[in-house]
């Protein structure tokens, strides 16, 4: 039989719980022994006890004394970008692997389809935003074909999908993402807008993408991108695209400008997409959620690979 691999999960807000849920759903080779938060009448530890798993409502030291933490072997930290440096110390000191599912950014930066092999053996790693989890892919996939000189991305998620730890980390969301466009994606330069759209019904996340890039064939830059949409669908099935790729060759007087640089002579691509949730926890509009969850999984799926090879 398949050993299984216990995990516990710090945050019993949307993120934490859908993670739990996600984890309860797709079963494999990890197992969630605790889900673990600070408030005991949170409706995450409510559907944790009510699942046989382990709630903890006095934080990252409940976790701690809880006698199944020695089994543990990674910890999901989906709180907050402030309390992460705490957390990560703590369980550092008892060996414990990290995924970061804030924008603290302690460990490296991780996008399973772009540098996931790259940090198997990593400590700690950080899973980004949810729109750079969405749009770090498609500015790799660019960079792919030509050098992206400036990405700029817009995310925008129904505000229902946007709990108290997400609405403390926006300012974090567009500094941490806009460096993932530039460090994971490749491009030179990166910006990153956040929008919590407050629209009844709630919309499913939307997430664009502009590269402005070297001179390239148009269909050799749609082409990569298709094969990226395709791949991140591996694991998020809800990620599609919403219309053809656009791109654009963009001339001497064209009028477009690099913030900073000054004009522009290239490719210009936008990539429109739309991310559909599993629906495990918050409904299926909250794709912000499963892209992160189901990113993060991906991840340790790699590192489990990883471990016993």
């Amino acid at each position: 039989m398949t050993k299984m691999t216990k995990v516990a999960v710090i945050g019993s807000g949307n993120i934490g719980t859908d993670l739990m849920r996600k984890i309860q759903r797709i079963g494999g080779r990890v197992e969630i022994a605790a889900l673990v938060g600070v408030d005991p009448a949170s409706e995450g530890l409510a559907l944790a006890r009510q699942s046989g798993v382990s709630a903890v409502s006095d934080g990252i030291e409940g976790l701690i004394a809880l006698p199944e933490f020695q089994d543990v072997e990674y910890v999901f930290d989906a709180t907050s970008a402030g309390a992460h440096a705490r957390h990560d110390s703590l369980l550092r000191l008892h060996g414990k692997r990290i995924i970061d599912l804030t924008p603290a950014a302690i460990g490296p930066f991780c996008v399973p389809v772009v540098n996931g092999e790259a940090h198997r053996d990593a400590p700690n790693v950080n899973m980004v935003t949810c729109g750079g989890q969405a749009t770090t892919p498609i500015v790799a996939a660019v960079n792919q074909v030509a050098k992206v000189r400036y990405a700029e991305i817009v995310a925008s998620i129904s505000s229902r999908s946007a709990g108290p730890g997400t609405r403390a980390n926006i300012d974090e969301f567009t500094q941490t993402t806009a460096r993932a466009l530039e460090m994971v994606g490749g491009a030179e330069r990166g910006k990153a807008i956040i929008v919590l759209n407050p629209a009844e019904p709630p919309l499913i996340m939307r997430d664009t993408v502009y590269c402005l890039s070297d001179p390239a064939d148009p269909e050799q830059i749609r082409r990569s991108v298709r094969e990226m949409v395709w791949r991140v669908a591996a694991y998020v099935p809800g990620y599609r695209l919403k219309q053809e790729i656009l791109v654009e060759q963009i001339g001497a007087g064209g009028g477009l400008a690099i913030p900073g640089v000054g004009p522009f002579v290239g490719m210009k691509t936008s990539v429109f997409l739309e991310v559909e949730g599993a629906g495990d926890f918050l409904p299926k509009y909250a794709g912000n959620l499963d892209i992160m969850t189901s990113a993060a999984l991906a991840v340790v799926e790699r590192m489990i690979e990883g471990a016993r090879a």
